[in-house]
């Protein structure tokens, strides 16, 4: 499953990227995905809504096996 999410990842990436930001998966464990915002993503008053309506969404259409995203 790690490695689907990567691959998801790696096709969000670019956008985050494009904003100075950048994102790595920490963990999964029984559905949910840790994730850690870096760069410009880390401190951004969005970021909340870029992990919820941006990569979550992304992330449960693509595996479905995944249930919840949270950053740590």
């Amino acid at each position: 499953m790690k490695e689907k999410i990567e691959e998801a990842l790696a096709q969000i990436r670019p956008a985050l990227q494009a904003d100075g930001g950048d994102v790595e998966l920490i963990d999964v464990n029984q559905g949910v995905v840790k994730l850690k915002l870096k760069g410009a993503c880390g401190g951004c008053p969005m970021a909340t809504m870029t992990l919820r309506y941006g990569i979550e969404r992304v992330l449960k259409e693509k595996i479905p096996q995944v249930k919840e995203v949270i950053t740590v």
